[in-house]
């Protein structure tokens, strides 16, 4: 008799790991049993119990900047990681074998389009693909947030936006505290047209990408943008313990 996986089969199978979009590092702050943490927990049961829990922290959008690195910091040794590493720009050999073996990876906040260039020339766009295929979790902090998604973009001349593609791990394009109005997010959607949708996600606020395709928002709704007939529309995703 043929065996044929049930969608509960697959995802247990999966490799891939929640991805997590913040837009600012107030939830790497927040309870253990708050369901940002619970979620993080979660998606590290399998790499603690092998014994391999290391955490890189990647700052190459605000250019190895060691007070940010120094908030990782703190939210690993709130959820118990005592091996951790900023990876820098220009990474060692130890650096990138470290990175290998690193069940949590930080894409910190800063410049979108200055840290992509950075993964780029130092291959790190390429490192960081590997690993979450390898079972990494992958956190993003407001310019990492954007980076993991579809597009980043660098604003130009007459408030337009220039668009390059990204890691292209999460269906959307992404903008963080922007509300309530999300004009920047508006106008990048509406650009790119009826085959991309936009999530805005607020100051304080998370989203968290899940192996299955469906986002789940962590403390305060999510915005989500779409086009029609070259009109954007909006519809909020509330966090599960708000309905």
């Amino acid at each position: 008799m043929l065996w044929i996986p049930t969608i509960e089969d697959i995802l247990l199978s999966t490799p891939y790991k929640p991805i997590f979009l913040l837009a600012d590092s107030q939830l790497l702050f927040s309870r253990k049993d708050e369901p940002f943490f619970c979620s993080l927990l979660d998606s590290l049961k399998e790499a603690r119990a092998n014994g391999i829990l290391k955490g890189a922290y990647i700052g190459a959008s605000n250019g190895d900047n060691p007070d940010f690195y120094q908030i990782f910091v703190e939210a690993c040794r709130i959820i118990d990681i005592d091996d951790y590493r900023m990876i820098p720009s220009e990474p060692s050999e130890e650096d990138y074998e470290y990175l290998d073996e690193a069940a949590l990876i930080l894409l910190a906040g800063g410049d979108i389009k200055k840290g992509w260039d950075i993964f780029v020339k130092n291959g790190l766009n390429k490192k960081i693909i590997d690993r979450y295929n390898g079972s990494a979790t992958l956190i993003g902090v407001s310019a990492g947030a954007v980076q993991l998604a579809k597009t980043g973009w660098r604003e130009s001349e007459e408030n337009s936006y220039k668009l390059f593609s990204t890691f292209q791990l999460v269906p959307f394009i992404i903008d963080v505290h922007d509300e309530p109005l999300w004009e920047r997010l508006h106008k990048i959607v509406l650009k790119e047209g009826e085959y991309v949708k936009g999530l805005g996600i607020s100051k304080g606020g998370g989203a968290i990408f899940h192996p299955d395709g469906s986002i789940e928002a962590i403390r305060h709704p999510l915005t989500e943008l779409s086009v029609s007939n070259d009109t954007v529309s909006e519809s909020l995703i509330f966090p599960s313990d708000s309905k």
